[in-house]
């Protein structure tokens, strides 16, 4: 049986993750592996009742630190009812979002220092992490004009951390390239300004040089 293997894709709004994680599926898929898409906060059915309070315009008004909680409570529904199961049966599980998010939203973003994050990332998931961690990286406000089109067309009211300013995006684009340069081995910075066919080889290329 094929070993299990955990991909995270990361990134400020608009960075094209949903697609990516689509195509990168397919192209693993076609390699013969079977795979799991999922998302965070999401996941399980707890998990996107978590996410409602969160990412919703109509969520509540909640403190960096009641977020992070509220974060970790999903994460650890999430790991122990999908992701470890999966990865246990030898699948590739692809997550939009992990704990990187959380350092870099709560922390880097909101200000929550970041040894409280990294306190509670030890306590609900011990040294559970992805294998490998994609961080799609571009220009903020383009960033921002592609989510608010998608939001748009979607009429979706998941548009909570959108509508925060842009020192606060600029701040989170700074803190995925800072985690990024801190974790070498696990994360890989990927220009996602470029088109979608480039992004998607560059990310299926560094999969298959893993696998």
């Amino acid at each position: 049986m094929a070993k299990g293997f955990f991909i995270t894709l990361e990134g400020g709004e608009g960075s094209g993750k949903t697609t990516q994680i689509k195509r990168l599926a397919d192209a693993l898929k076609a390699a013969g592996r079977e795979v799991v898409i999922t998302r965070e906060p999401g996941g399980t059915p707890e998990a996107e009742k978590i996410r409602d309070l969160l990412v919703r315009r109509d969520g509540g008004d909640w403190t960096p630190l009641t977020e992070c909680l509220l974060l970790f409570a999903a994460r650890v529904m999430h790991v122990e009812k999908l992701i470890k199961p999966a990865l246990a049966a030898g699948k590739v599980v692809i997550s939009d979002r992990f704990a990187d998010s959380t350092r870099a939203y709560q922390s880097y973003g909101h200000g929550l220092p970041l040894q409280t994050v990294e306190s509670l990332n030890a306590l609900s998931l011990g040294t559970f992490q992805p294998d490998l961690t994609f961080i799609l990286d571009m220009d903020v406000e383009e960033g921002l004009a592609r989510s608010g089109k998608r939001l748009a067309a979607a009429c979706s009211a998941e548009d909570k951390f959108e509508s925060l300013d842009l020192d606060f995006h600029r701040r989170l684009r700074h803190g995925y390239l800072e985690i990024a340069k801190t974790n070498p081995a696990r994360c890989v910075v990927i220009d996602a300004g470029r088109g979608m066919d480039d992004v998607a080889h560059d990310l299926a290329a560094a999969v298959m040089e893993r696998l």
